[in-house]
């Protein structure tokens, strides 16, 4: 009895500190404990950083030059306006090098939400108008022959790796050496240098396609699983047909209609075909999610109520149903950047000379024992990315298990 007391004095207790823990929180210190978890985020951040700083670690330009009495940074004036069939992709990852070390010191800076709030506002604003406004030149100066005849107090501070994704740097093959660590591919560009610009193009397409995917399967799978009936039957057979071929094929498909139509095969134009054609297993798993919580009394009472339908779709039964998107968003990421790099690697991708893993792959199909250091730096660059997701994918699926 004394024990059974005991027990029901400590239950109010403890049903009281587990509902003072949020979702939130417990989902936190679920990914927390999970170490596979860990190590998946800290190597996807490792990618993501490299890919943002690639200009700061591989550039042509000089970061820094004190000529005359004077000191310019010829690098910064193309990293607002970068010289690269890729426009789009290069400037929103040379934003976001600016962006995100700005606002992590004014979010640490801030202590009062208001201000913080106010704060990182603004310099996101601040720093997107030098982007919006710089215009693109033409530049082919040779500064490494420029700054050879610097003398007295004048000099000029280079990145590590002194050239482009688009420079010749050495000889055509050559193998990894102390010049160049990942060697250089066959038109002489040093390879480690278009690694970290290729790193831009695969998780560009791994982000875009999968949240092009995210917004279309989730709105599908809403409307067919909330109201249910003729719609989602016909909806559901829409998806059915879909998914009846083959995903790379379809995709392969859709790129060759894309240049018969001439359109310029672009990163934009990947992001698009791969976003179309991946959101049918979402779409599914997110209509079974929304047909359980569709049953609930919240959603009744909500309908009791006469809340519109788009309002308890997406800020009532969303929230509820977010655990499984994730996942599937983390997976899609991973599915994404094996998808443009076997593209590239068939030629239907992103096309040269932009750097890409899958064109790096491509390049050493001819002879790859050969060019083994173009088949094994892609190889295991798109290992580590695309296992990094699926670990943090399984770390989101067991912390959002029952």
């Amino acid at each position: 009895m004394n024990g059974l007391a005991t027990d029901t004095a400590q239950s109010p207790g403890a049903e009281t500190d587990f509902l003072a823990v949020s979702p939130f929180d417990l989902v936190r210190k679920k990914i927390l404990s999970d170490r596979l978890a860990l190590i998946g985020g800290l190597c996807a951040m490792l990618f993501f950083g490299l890919a943002c700083m690639a200009p700061l670690i591989a550039n042509r330009r000089p970061l820094l030059v004190f000529e005359n009495g004077s000191l310019q940074s010829p690098a910064l004036e193309f990293f607002f306006a970068p010289d690269s069939g890729e426009e789009m992709v290069e400037r929103s990852f040379n934003y976001l090098c600016l962006a995100l070390p700005a606002c992590a010191a004014a979010f640490m800076l801030f202590r009062k939400k208001k201000f913080r709030f106010i704060a990182l506002s603004f310099l996101a604003a601040a720093l997107l108008i030098p982007f919006l406004t710089a215009k693109n030149r033409l530049d082919r100066s040779d500064w490494k022959e420029r700054t050879k005849n610097f003398s007295g107090s004048d000099f000029a501070v280079f990145a590590p790796i002194a050239c482009g994704p688009f420079d010749r740097a050495g000889e055509p093959l050559a193998p990894p050496g102390a010049k160049h660590l990942f060697g250089t591919d066959q038109n002489g560009r040093d390879v480690l240098c278009r690694m970290l610009y290729g790193a831009r193009i695969s998780l560009a397409v791994g982000l875009l396609a999968t949240a092009i995917t995210m917004l279309i399967g989730i709105i599908i799978g809403m409307v067919s699983g909330y109201f249910g009936g003729r719609l989602d039957a016909l909806l559901m057979r829409i998806v059915e047909i879909i998914m009846c071929f083959p995903t790379f094929l379809l995709l392969l498909i859709l790129m060759v209609i894309m240049m018969d139509m001439k359109f310029k095969q672009s990163v934009l134009l990947v992001v698009l075909v791969i976003g179309l054609t991946s959101w049918t297993g979402l779409s599914r798993i997110v209509r079974g999610e929304v047909l359980k919580e569709k049953s609930l009394p919240y959603v009744k009472t909500c309908e009791c109520l006469g809340l519109h339908s788009a309002r308890i779709m997406f800020l009532h039964i969303l929230p509820n149903v977010l655990g499984p998107i994730l996942v599937s968003f983390t997976f899609g990421i991973a599915g994404a950047i094996l998808s443009e790099s076997g593209l590239s690697f068939l030629g239907f991708g992103v096309q040269p000379p932009t750097a890409s893993w899958g064109e790096l792959l491509r390049e050493a199909m001819s002879n790859p024992l050969q060019r083994w250091h173009l088949t094994l730096w892609p190889g295991i660059a798109i290992f580590l990315t695309v296992i990094s997701f699926n670990f943090i994918g399984e770390g989101f699926k067991k912390a959002f298990a029952p």
